[in-house]
């Protein structure tokens, strides 16, 4: 992950910054960019062996390592609970990143109710409760960021993950409440949508040769977007530097027309 060619916000320095998922793809990525800007990092996952790798990388590269917390998203307490003991050890959250997600294909006639719940659990309902947990302390240290991580899925119609494409769209919505109920806090919510990010699972699960020119055919700049395209945007609106952004969806997709 390079962040040599990242801006530098002097607001982000020491920020307490909590990041869902963060242990691989698009997460790693937004965890050792934080961590490059000087910011107090924690991360949930569950992947215990790539938590450990990103860890060992971002100390390797001179930077003080993140704190990893493993936390299954789908356990609302546990989830409130990381986000307590982050903030009892080092003070009010006052950036959120609910980056957590998982897009895996499936077909209507397969989803049963149980898969559905599942499914939101993992890819919409977190955001609302991690929110909830740092909200109070962010408004009463003055105010803070929630960046939520959305999809071009629903946005260009793609099929074959109905309940993935709703909840993402769920994440739109719930971004625009939030913003109008926190902003009298100073609080700003904004979403960062991304097109299709070639993450190691991107390549190992569904990258072809066939799909990879339809994506370069489909997009107005000619490369692959990759995690860091992704987390340099987040940055921004995390940092005071965005100071007036709320309510906005932010769209990095190559210019997928």
């Amino acid at each position: 992950m390079s962040q040599q060619q990242s801006a530098r916000y002097p607001s982000l320095q020491n920020r307490v910054v909590f990041v869902s998922g963060g242990a691989s793809g698009i997460g790693a990525s937004i965890v050792s960019h934080f961590c490059a800007q000087g910011a107090r990092v924690s991360f949930v996952d569950i992947d215990d062996a790539a938590a450990v790798a990103l860890i060992a990388t971002i100390a390797d590269e001179g930077m003080t390592p993140p704190r990893y917390i493993h936390s299954d998203l789908t356990d609302t307490g546990a989830l409130q609970s990381a986000i307590s003991s982050v903030i009892e050890q080092d003070g009010p959250i006052r950036v959120l990143i609910n980056n957590a997600a998982n897009d895996d294909r499936h077909e209507l006639d397969a989803v049963t109710p149980e898969y559905f719940d599942n499914r939101m659990a993992i890819n919409i309902k977190h955001h609302l409760f991690a929110a909830q947990a740092v909200s109070g302390p962010m408004a009463d240290a003055g105010g803070g960021a929630i960046v939520n991580m959305g999809s071009v899925t629903y946005m260009v119609g793609q099929g074959g993950m109905p309940c993935y494409s709703l909840a993402k769209s769920a994440v739109h919505g719930l971004t625009r409440s939030l913003a109008r109920d926190l902003g009298e806090k100073n609080i700003r919510v904004n979403m960062v949508v991304p097109g299709w990010v070639i993450t190691d699972r991107q390549r190992d699960l569904w990258l072809t040769a066939e799909s990879e020119e339809e994506v370069l055919r489909a997009q107005c700049l000619k490369r692959l977007l990759m995690a860091d395209d992704l987390a340099r945007a987040v940055l921004f609106f995390a940092a005071d530097d965005s100071a007036m952004c709320t309510a906005q969806s932010y769209i990095i997709d190559g210019g997928w027309v």
